[in-house]
């Protein structure tokens, strides 16, 4: 199995068997770049860990366009969580910007060793906990911080994201257009 799962899956109450058995509900899955692991309007089944690839989720806005609300890279995991946990149509699409590794566990199997091992409910608990405050902060800085800030902000925290998607992706997610985020670029090149 992966060191992927093992790193995500680590916190001090999961002993080691308790981990191989969350792990042993993970199945192997590789996407290649451009295709769709969920759309718009369907229940998600499943959550995924990221182990190699670059994943966007994105939604489609009044005016038709597509905006990025989230970049997935290697460790991470991949959920659309209302839809997931509340069994609920997607407003958003998830989609691989490069080939994509991933693990997958479906609900039913995560379900079951969330009753199951007692520890693995405390980790849920963190990840949640963990999720919402990079959410948070998101919108928080998506109001009160200038686009070059969070534009560095990206660069300095998930440098792939920079490297690896489109520009129009990383526009929209930052709250810019491509012209704006161009000119944000060849100002941060120029600062000594």
């Amino acid at each position: 199995m992966s060191d992927i799962l093992y790193h995500v899956y680590q916190y001090p109450g999961l002993k080691e068997t308790d981990i191989e058995e969350i792990i042993r509900h993970h199945k192997k899955r590789t996407v290649r770049k451009g295709d769709h692991i969920l759309k718009q309007g369907q229940i998600s089944k499943s959550y995924w860990i990221l182990e190699a690839g670059l994943i966007r989720s994105f939604v489609i806005d009044t005016d038709g366009n597509e905006i990025t609300t989230e970049f997935y890279t290697a460790g991470e995991v991949v959920i659309e969580v209302a839809s997931v946990f509340k069994q609920e149509p997607t407003q958003e699409t998830f989609q691989a910007l490069t080939d994509c590794e991933l693990w997958e566990i479906n609900f039913e199997d995560f379900q079951a060793a969330f009753v199951g091992i007692p520890a693995f409910a405390e980790w849920g608990r963190m990840w949640m906990t963990f999720a919402l405050t990079l959410q948070k902060d998101r919108m928080l800085n998506m109001i009160t911080q200038s686009a070059q800030h969070r534009y560095s902000l990206l660069l300095e925290q998930k440098p792939m994201i920079i490297q690896q998607a489109p520009l129009k992706y990383i526009a929209s997610y930052l709250g810019v257009t491509d012209t704006s985020l161009s000119r944000i670029r060849k100002d941060i090149l120029k600062t000594p």
